[in-house]
C-alpha cells in the first residue's frame, strides 16, 4: 500500500474539511492554505504560491539530476447547492465540491507523505493545484505566471473521477481526450413598441426563435462530433404592455479538436448573423469560458496504462474524446502529459448533481497511480 493507514485517515480528513468550505473559481484563498498547511508537514524543497491567482505548487526534490514531473489538481468549487445531510456536507450557500475537485486535490496532495518518507534519487516532483478550473481560466494563467518557469515541467499528469464507469477503472485515450468548449453569447437589439401595435417595433421574438432552433441543428451540418446546448435565452422584460426590443441567447459549444470548434464557431456566427440581418436587428456577439481540446501524449498514455497494470486497475481504452471539457489540456501543449479518468462507480451519483459526493476510496488509488508513474519516470520503480 503506498499510503499508510493513518497518512490515508489524515487526507479523508482534509478531504472533507475541503468539501465543507467550497470556493469558486477565482476565491479559493482558503483551500490553498490548507493544502499548504498538509504540504509543509512533509518538508517540501520549495513551496511557490499565488501562481495564476490562488494556485499553489510544492516541489519535492532528489539528490540527482533527471526530470521534472507534476501533479496537477484542481482546487475551485461550482456554483451548485448541495442537497446531501451528511457531516462533511457544504457550508457555504449555493456553492459544493460536486465535481470532485476536492477529492483530486487531496489525491494530489497524497503524494507529499509518500515522497518525505521515500524521497526521489532523481529528477523532481511538483504538486500542482491550479485554481480556476471550472471557469476555463486558471491552467493558462498559472502557465502565463512568471514564477512557473521556476518548476515547469518535463511531464505533467492529472486524473479526473468518472461516475458511471467502474469503481477504479482507469480510462486512457491517446490523442483528444476531452473536447473543446466555448460559450457563446448572442444579443440582439431592435426597437420597442406598444403591445397593440407590434408591427411598429423591431421585435427579436422570431429571429431568437430561429437562432435557437438553427443552434442546436448545427452539429447535423458536420461529419464529427459537435454538440451545442442552449444553456439560457431571454426576450425583453415581464411587460405585458411592451412589444419587446431586445433578446439574448447562449449557448455552449463543442467539438473534438479545435479546429472542429473553429469551424462551429464560424457556422453559429453566420448563423445568428443571418438571422439579425433579415430582422433588421443589431448583433454582438462574445464568447465565454473557452477550453481547447484536451490532447493526450502517447508516451504518457502508455505510462499510465503501465501504472495501472502494475497496481492492479482494470484499463479501458476510449473510442471517443468525453464530451466535457477541461483546461489540462493547456498544460499538455507545453509538457508532456495526460489525463486519465478514474472510475467512480456504476451507479455513483453523476459530477455536478445536488448528491455528488467523491468516493474516499479513490484516493488510496489515484495516489498509487501518480507514485508509480513518478517512480518510473525517475528511474526508482521499486515499492
Amino acid at each position: 500500500m503506498t499510503l499508510l493507514p493513518e497518512e490515508l485517515s489524515r487526507i479523508i480528513d482534509l478531504r472533507r474539511m475541503l468539501h465543507r468550505s467550497p470556493e469558486l473559481a477565482g476565491n479559493e484563498t482558503a483551500s490553498s492554505g490548507r493544502l499548504l498547511d498538509f504540504i509543509s508537514e512533509h518538508r517540501p524543497e520549495g513551496v511557490l504560491t499565488g501562481l495564476g491567482g490562488h494556485g499553489l505548487a510544492a516541489v519535492f526534490a532528489g539528490k540527482e539530476p533527471g526530470p521534472t514531473v507534476a501533479f496537477r489538481a484542481e482546487t475551485d468549487a461550482v456554483p451548485i447547492a448541495e442537497t446531501n445531510r451528511f457531516a462533511h456536507c457544504s457550508r457555504t450557500a449555493g456553492v459544493s465540491h460536486t465535481c470532485g475537485h476536492d477529492g483530486h486535490a487531496v489525491i494530489v496532495a497524497g503524494l507529499a507523505p509518500v515522497l518525505a518518507r521515500r524521497p526521489l534519487r532523481r529528477g523532481r516532483a511538483v504538486l500542482l493545484f491550479q485554481p480556476s478550473e471550472e471557469t476555463g481560466e486558471g491552467a493558462r494563467r498559472v502557465i502565463e505566471d512568471g514564477t512557473f518557469s521556476r518548476i515547469k515541467p518535463d511531464w505533467i499528469f492529472a486524473l479526473h473521477n468518472l461516475p458511471g464507469h467502474p469503481r477504479g477503472q482507469v480510462l486512457v485515450r491517446p490523442g483528444v481526450f476531452a473536447c473543446a468548449s466555448t460559450g457563446l453569447v448572442i444579443r440582439l437589439t431592435g426597437t420597442t413598441s406598444h403591445a397593440a401595435h407590434p408591427e411598429q417595433a423591431r421585435c427579436p421574438a422570431l429571429p431568437m426563435a430561429e437562432i435557437i432552433k438553427g443552434l442546436t441543428a448545427l452539429p447535423e451540418r458536420f461529419d464529427f462530433f459537435t454538440l451545442v446546448t442552449v444553456v439560457h435565452a431571454r426576450l425583453g422584460d415581464v411587460a405585458f404592455g411592451t412589444t419587446p426590443g431586445r433578446a439574448e441567447v447562449m449557448a455552449t459549444l463543442r467539438a473534438a479538436g479545435d479546429e472542429q470548434m473553429q469551424a462551429l464557431l464560424a457556422e453559429a456566427q453566420r448563423l445568428a448573423e443571418e438571422h439579425a440581418a433579415l430582422g433588421r436587428l443589431e448583433l454582438s456577439i462574445s464568447f465565454r469560458d473557452p477550453f481547447t481540446a484536451l490532447v493526450n501524449d502517447p508516451a504518457a498514455v502508455d505510462l499510465i496504462h503501465s501504472a495501472a497494470h502494475e497496481t492492479g486497475r482494470a484499463v479501458k481504452k476510449m473510442s471517443e474524446p468525453f464530451r466535457w471539457s477541461d483546461d489540462f489540456g493547456c498544460f499538455t501543449a507545453v509538457a508532456k502529459g495526460a489525463m486519465f479518468g478514474l472510475g467512480a462507480g456504476l451507479s455513483h451519483h453523476p459530477l455536478h448533481s445536488s448528491t455528488y459526493d467523491f468516493p474516499d476510496d479513490l484516493i488510496p488509488m489515484g495516489v498509487a497511480m501518480f507514485d508509480r508513474i513518478l517512480r518510473r519516470l525517475s528511474g526508482q520503480i521499486e515499492f
